[in-house]
């Protein structure tokens, strides 16, 4: 049986297509990544899957029955598809318990678990205006989770968070796919937030998926430019103007353009690679990015080491 499946569902607005024809199969406990610039129809998109939002063409299939859109039933949504979104609302005036009780579809020893899984056990004497933003997030999310869905939809959980609550939601997130065993669909418009977490990424741009892998293939493989800009730092290096370049990359990239991570060079002093001068040296705590002149084009390396300094002559190698 088909855990998720979409079939060509399109969205178009005031004549423009949101999202184009757009198919793809998930499987139960699937950990799904969509991301994408801001307007690429991340969001659209969930919400059709959802049945939130009524597509102009296509079917979703969740368990081999159609999810129907709010124009094919009264209430929109589906009953085991649970949906949070970046712009969640708490009722004011209410203490946190007496907001989840209106919600609860679970035993109270299995909504004891969610409360824990969530981290707001301790919150629940509190009301709305005793809590801080991260925390009516995770309050949020508890309230989607007592409703006991089969599928679980985050739009954009790490948006507006300061550092501390989003290490929280991304430990909070990563225990309900563990420990609940629900599945999930995670968006962000900041891709690296999906590498550790996503078994497959979904890459969008203008309504459409331009790359479908896992992280480690997009990461090491990007289709473009704006898969690559999108999962991190890298290098771009045309070998038809930077030809002593093709000593590091080989015969089969002569004339051509190739995108490498900064980590996958590699820097010494011991005249072994192509050489250059050291211009910048960044500190980023864990690592540090030397910036080097070779060939008249300025290459980006990491290092975990503090050995090179602005004028060093050093030489880069691909590292293995």
């Amino acid at each position: 049986m088909e855990f998720l499946a979409i079939n060509e569902i399109t969205k178009i607005e005031q004549g423009r297509a949101i999202v184009q024809p757009i198919s793809f199969r998930q499987e139960k406990l699937e950990r799904i990544g969509i991301a994408g610039e801001t307007g690429s129809g991340k969001s659209t998109l969930l919400k059709m899957i959802a049945g939130l939002v009524q597509p102009d063409g296509g079917e979703v299939f969740f368990n081999e029955e159609k999810v129907l859109g709010p124009l094919e039933q009264l209430l929109p949504g589906h009953p085991k598809i649970g949906y949070l979104s970046q712009h969640f609302e708490l009722r004011n005036n209410y203490r946190v318990e007496e907001l989840l009780a209106m919600s609860n579809r679970l035993s109270d020893e299995d909504a004891a678990i969610v409360y824990a899984i969530c981290q707001i056990d301790h919150l629940m004497k509190r009301k709305n205006d005793e809590i801080s933003g991260g925390e009516k997030q995770r309050i949020a999310l508890a309230k989607v989770l007592i409703t006991a869905p089969a599928l679980l939809f985050l739009d954009e959980p790490f948006s507006n968070l300061d550092r501390v609550h989003k290490q929280i939601i991304q430990s909070v997130i990563d225990d309900i796919c563990t420990q609940l065993k629900i599945t999930c669909i995670l968006v962000s418009h900041d891709a690296t937030d999906l590498l550790y977490w996503a078994d497959r990424l979904l890459i969008m741009k203008d309504g459409k998926i331009i790359q479908d892998g896992s992280p480690k293939q997009l990461y090491f493989h990007p289709a473009n430019e704006y898969v690559a800009a999108l999962l991190g730092e890298y290098n771009l290096v045309d070998t038809a103007l930077h030809p002593a370049f093709e000593q590091l990359f080989g015969e089969g990239v002569r004339g051509k353009k190739a995108m490498v991570r900064p980590e996958q060079f590699s820097i010494n002093k011991d005249d072994a690679g192509l050489t250059g001068i050291v211009k910048r040296v960044l500190f980023f705590g864990s690592y540090y990015i030397i910036e080097v002149l070779s060939d008249g084009l300025i290459i980006k390396v990491r290092t975990a080491a503090f050995q090179f300094y602005t004028g060093d002559k050093v030489f880069i190698q691909l590292s293995a």
